[in-house]
């Protein structure tokens, strides 16, 4: 295993960018992040109309993966999910789903111990470690690290922790993979903006597939394989998704269309990623016992 600091940072996705590490097909990396702020905010004290706003959302790297090749994927699978022990959240006018409510930012900064979020004396939060910004460069123009899409981005996806595993469709030579933002917990939607903003370790594997074609992000977990997707609405992320999964089912099974949209309206879940970013991002779920079921083969 190899470690990447968090001294070489990206604030957009981008083919141009110059990677920070080059590494062989199937190694594992440590990678050190900065939380969403760059750091920036350690107390309810630092006023967020005084941070630099230029140096928001960094992801470590780019990391350039050998053998990663455009219309591939990589694979991507996170080991371990390491937090340090304070968190910050925010919220404010005209920002996340109540931000016409609001008049001004607010910060919370709280405390994480024995594996929960000390949120005031009354209440603690279970952790949920999560990775809000992961995945590769695309191949047009720049994306900052604060947008989703194809590429991945800021998906801010709960189901995004340790043991679950991503495909990226790759665009550029060497994929140019990139992660940060993490979060202690969030729950979907993360509709005021932010999550438990956290920087920490995240241990991830860099597989590259060749041969493996994704439309957008797939990720597998535990219990569950999906697609993730981005677009102007949570309905029209919604569309897509449900659309590009029953094409990757009937490719991987030849089962026709109307037999996948019936077994998938049964079994599968539309869960919201986050609605407060410039794109929406909904996931569609699949239980792995239905794949099973269909003769549907997860990549390997």
């Amino acid at each position: 295993m190899v470690e990447l600091g968090d001294e070489k940072v990206i604030y957009a996705f981008s083919a141009d960018a110059e990677p920070a590490m080059t590494v062989p097909s199937g190694t594992t990396v440590r990678v050190r992040t900065k939380d969403c702020f760059g750091n920036q905010v350690q107390s309810a004290d630092d006023e967020l109309d005084e941070i630099d706003w230029d140096r928001i959302n960094p992801a470590t790297g780019p990391i350039f993966v050998e053998g990663a090749q455009p219309g591939g994927a990589l694979k991507v699978t996170i080991e371990a999910i390491e937090l340090d022990a304070q968190t910050a959240s925010c919220t404010g006018k005209d920002e996340g789903v109540c931000g016409d409510r609001l008049d001004a930012w607010s910060t919370k900064i709280c405390a994480i111990e024995d594996d929960h979020l000390v949120w005031d004396d009354g209440l603690s939060i279970p952790l949920a470690p999560m990775i809000g910004v992961i995945g590769v460069a695309p191949a047009g123009a720049p994306v900052n690290c604060g947008t989703p899409g194809s590429h991945g981005g800021n998906m801010d996806n709960t189901a995004i922790g340790a043991g679950a595993t991503l495909y990226f469709p790759v665009a550029v030579p060497g994929a140019l993979f990139g992660l940060g933002d993490m979060h202690a917990v969030m729950g979907d939607g993360e509709v005021s903006v932010s999550g438990a903003e956290v920087a920490g370790w995240a241990t991830v594997t860099l597989t590259a597939m060749p041969d493996l074609a994704v439309p957008n992000p797939l990720i597998e977990t535990d219990t569950h394989f999906g697609i993730i997707v981005s677009g102007d609405s949570l309905d029209a992320a919604a569309d897509a998704a449900v659309h590009q999964m029953v094409d990757v089912l009937h490719e991987g099974t030849g089962r026709g269309a109307d037999e996948l949209v019936m077994l998938l309206s049964l079994t599968a879940d539309v869960q919201v990623c986050q609605m407060v970013d410039p794109q929406k991002t909904v996931r569609f779920m699949v239980p792995k016992y239905v794949l099973e079921g269909i003769g549907f083969t997860l990549p390997a």
